[in-house]
C-alpha cells in the first residue's frame, strides 16, 4: 500500500517510534520526536503488540455484496472486445446494469469506442470528431441512404480466420455494396447487400425500402443521399416521384449532413461484416437478415433512450389509433 504524500511515519519510522518505547523511552517523548501525537503512537504499539504490520491497511471493505460478480464481469469485457458495443447493447447482451458497464471496462483498460477503427480492427489514428445531432419529429419524415462497400469473403475465409500470415493474398476477390436506408427519427434500418450501384440498382432498392417502411407503418416522405452518379440519375428521381417522396441531396464533401447512414454503416461494419470471421462470402450475406432484424427489435440504441428503434415506430401507430 502506497504511502499518502503528507504521511509522518513510514512502515519504517512506525517501528522506530516502538523500538524507543520498547527501550524505555516514555510514549509521549517518542510521539514527540517522530512528529506524531501521543494517541497516533499508541495506535502502532498496540498494533505491534498485536503482531499486525506495520504498513497501511486497505481501505477496501472486507466485504462488497452489491459488487459485480466476476464472471459477469468477464463477460461484459469479452463482450464489449469482441462487438465493441456501447453500454446499453452490453447489458441487453451480459445482463448487466448499463451504468455499470462503462465502469469495468474503463477499469479494464478497454479503449473508447471512438479509438476503434471500424474497419481495420485496430486503433483510430485521430480521436473522436464533434458531432452536432438533429433530428426529424416523426417516422418518415427522412429516410438516409447510402452506399457502405465491403470486401467479399474468398471460400474457405480471409486474413480474419486464418491470419496475414496464413492465407495468400486473394487478388480480384471484388467487393460488396450493402445498400442502407435507415428512418432519421426512428433509427429504423433497411439494407440489401447488391453487386454494384448503378443508377438502376439504387433506384430498385429505394423501391424496396420504400416498401419496407411501408409494411412497417411508415410513410416516407423525404429521402436524403449524397451526390453519387447513382442518385442523381433520371431512374433515380422517377423512382422516388412513384411512391411520391422528394429527394434531397447533401452538400459536396459533407458527410456529417448524412451523418445516421454513415454511423449505420459503422455499426454494420462492427456488429456485422467485420464481428467474426466468415467461412464464405455467402454465410457473411445470409447473417445481414438476421442482424437487421435483431438491430431494428432488439439492440437498444442511445437515441431511443435505450430502447430498439421499433420502439418509436409502436409509440406512433399507438398514439395514431
Amino acid at each position: 500500500m502506497s504511502q499518502h504524500p503528507n504521511a509522518r511515519l513510514t512502515p519504517i519510522g512506525r517501528r522506530t517510534l516502538c523500538e524507543r518505547v520498547e527501550a524505555g523511552e516514555p510514549v509521549s517523548s517518542a510521539a514527540r520526536q517522530m512528529g506524531v501525537s501521543r494517541q497516533t503512537a499508541h495506535k502502532w504499539l498496540r498494533r505491534r503488540r498485536d503482531g499486525l504490520p506495520m504498513a497501511d491497511a486497505p481501505s477496501r471493505p472486507h466485504r462488497s455484496p452489491t459488487r459485480t460478480p466476476d464472471g459477469v464481469r468477464g463477460l461484459v469485457v469479452a463482450t464489449r472486445l469482441e462487438l465493441r458495443c456501447s453500454p446499453p447493447v452490453l447489458s441487453a447482451v451480459t445482463g448487466a446494469p448499463a451504468r455499470t458497464c462503462p465502469g469495468i471496462v474503463s477499469q479494464a483498460g478497454c479503449p473508447a469506442l471512438s479509438e476503434y477503427d471500424p474497419v481495420g480492427g485496430g486503433m483510430r489514428p485521430h480521436g473522436p470528431a464533434t458531432r452536432v445531432r438533429y433530428e426529424r419529429g416523426e417516422p418518415g419524415d427522412l429516410v438516409h441512404v447510402d452506399v457502405k462497400k465491403v470486401a467479399r469473403i474468398p471460400d474457405g475465409g480471409g486474413w480474419r480466420a486464418h491470419g496475414r500470415d496464413g492465407c495468400g493474398r486473394h487478388r480480384g476477390t471484388g467487393i460488396e455494396r450493402p445498400h442502407v436506408a435507415i428512418d432519421d427519427r426512428s433509427r429504423v434500418a433497411y439494407a440489401e447487400e447488391l453487386g454494384d450501384e448503378r443508377k438502376g440498382t439504387c433506384a430498385a432498392f429505394v423501391l424496396r425500402a420504400h416498401a419496407f417502411f411501408a409494411s412497417l407503418g411508415i410513410n416516407v416522405r423525404e429521402y436524403m443521399t449524397d451526390n453519387g452518379p447513382g442518385y442523381r440519375s433520371e431512374a433515380f428521381a422517377e423512382a422516388l416521384a412513384s411512391v411520391g417522396a422528394s429527394h434531397i441531396l447533401t452538400r459536396p464533401y459533407s458527410p456529417w449532413q448524412n451523418g445516421k447512414v454513415e454511423r449505420m454503416n459503422q455499426t454494420l461494419a462492427r456488429e456485422w461484416a467485420y464481428v467474426r470471421p466468415y467461412a464464405t462470402n455467402a454465410e457473411r450475406s445470409e447473417a445481414l437478415p438476421a442482424f437487421l432484424d435483431h438491430h431494428d427489435y432488439d439492440r437498444p440504441h442511445s437515441a431511443c433512450g435505450g430502447l430498439p428503434p421499433m420502439s418509436r415506430v409502436n409509440n406512433v401507430l399507438a398514439r395514431n389509433t
